[in-house]
């Protein structure tokens, strides 16, 4: 295997407008999707918490569960791709998340945690095949300049999604209030069994309605025309005594992938305890389901954010504003650990604002000038989304000893890595890099 240089292969040419645009819309649609599914993790943390009387650390699973998937299959999902193309691959994704939903029937029937995990293990294994397609897909399809632009674009669809399923997830999953734990260890065997199956329950058809739309996408996807992906290929040739070019010696990507790591850990971190946070007396003290609505707002910040970053990006330096972001998300979360109240509300829910620009533009800095190894180097940044399995477990250990509060120092400190990376970690001085410039 060697290395194609991009000007070299037919593969280079970029699609026609037209079509560049058809596709971009129907990307929009998949990142909605999986951005609504991951943030619903959110809602079922205090909910199956209160069904199955978990501390935090036991909750965090859920998460944990879900995005362990990066770590596991990020890399293989590149080999998929590289098999069957991107194309097949997002396709062969939709179906695998659609499963996932679906396993959410058995497991509220029973009702069983292990068997909510392993349904969001699936569901977090075809989102992660999905991401590993659909990201680089996007950074390519349009000239390099405006990768950055385009990918904060489709994010911005994605933070739609992580906008509507809380407000989703309230209405019709936390609808009931659930009862406190000292009110379930006095239930007898058979009414707390009665009880956890009327509160389950209320998981099935929304999961069984987003399966139906997962099956029905996998379907418009796989029946569609995109265009294939420019510059991002390997050629095979039989003469070439060079060794291939390996992702590991691109210090960009590599101090990249940490990047993503500690940036998911800390978004899904502050996410996955919003609602537990916001009930506490001394910062909302609301009920479970107006925190999740409060939650939207948190989600929809991101989402305003990365509409303005679209524009905004076109205009300045990626680093400039990932360090700006960086430094107030830092900003916002110690305000948060040092107030109380309506101080301490505003403040977190704002750092989804500073979030927006993160994900897509240190994805976007990571996989810069890799050429032929972009595919790989996007499974390499993918498996670092496993920081949303880590860093929320880290925190469930740390809020059942210290408190939700004083646990939001770990995002913190993840931002604090972010700014680094935004100045001094995202220059290119890999050999790839070097044989692209």
């Amino acid at each position: 295997m060697s290395l194609a240089p991009q000007a070299a292969t037919p593969a280079a040419k970029l699609p026609d407008q037209n079509s560049r645009t058809s596709a971009l819309a129907l990307l929009t649609t998949l990142f909605f999707m999986w951005g609504l599914l991951t943030s619903l993790n959110d809602v079922l943390v205090p909910h199956l918490k209160s069904i199955f009387s978990l501390n935090y650390a036991e909750v965090m699973l859920i998460q944990f569960s879900f995005f362990s998937a990066y770590a596991i299959f990020s890399i293989p999902s590149g080999k998929l791709i590289d098999r069957i193309g991107y194309q097949r691959a997002m396709t062969a994704s939709l179906i695998t998340m659609g499963l996932g939903a679906f396993l959410f029937i058995p497991a509220a029937s029973v009702p069983s945690f292990p068997l909510f995990l392993a349904a969001l293990l699936i569901l977090g294994m075809g989102i992660t095949a999905l991401q590993v397609a659909a990201n680089p897909y996007v950074t390519v399809l349009g000239p390099a300049r405006t990768a950055s632009s385009r990918l904060n674009l489709t994010q911005a669809f994605n933070s739609l999604g992580t906008t509507v399923g809380p407000f989703l997830g309230s209405l019709v999953i936390l609808g009931a209030t659930p009862l406190a734990a000292k009110q379930t260890a006095r239930m007898s065997a058979i009414a707390l069994e009665a009880y956890r199956l009327q509160q389950a329950a209320t998981v099935k058809l929304p999961y069984l309605g987003l399966a139906a739309v997962l099956f029905g996408l996998a379907a418009l996807i796989g029946f569609s025309r995109l265009p294939a992906i420019p510059g991002a290929r390997r050629l095979q040739t039989e003469q070439s005594s060079e060794p291939p070019a390996s992702v590991w010696k691109q210090r960009h990507l590599v101090l990249g992938a940490v990047g993503i790591f500690a940036y998911v850990g800390a978004e899904v971190g502050i996410g996955s305890f919003l609602i537990n946070y916001m009930s506490q007396p001394s910062i909302g003290g609301v009920s479970a389901s107006v925190a999740a609505r409060f939650a939207s707002v948190y989600w929809g910040g991101a989402m305003v954010g990365r509409f303005a970053g679209s524009a905004i990006l076109r205009k300045i330096r990626t680093s400039a504003a990932l360090a700006a972001c960086a430094a107030g998300a830092f900003t916002l979360v110690l305000t948060s650990i040092l107030t109380t109240g309506h101080a301490a509300m505003a403040s977190i829910l704002c750092v989804g604002l500073f979030n927006s620009i993160m994900f897509p533009s240190i994805f976007t800095l990571g996989v810069a000038k890799l050429g032929p190894l972009t595919g790989d180097g996007s499974g390499v940044m993918a498996t670092a989304i496993v920081g949303g399995a880590a860093i929320p477990l880290l925190e469930g250990g740390l809020a059942d000893h210290v408190g939700i509060q004083h646990a939001l120092l770990l995002p913190a400190i993840c931002y604090l890595y972010v700014f680094y990376y935004a100045l001094k970690g995202s220059k290119p001085r890999g050999t790839l890099a070097g044989l692209l410039d």
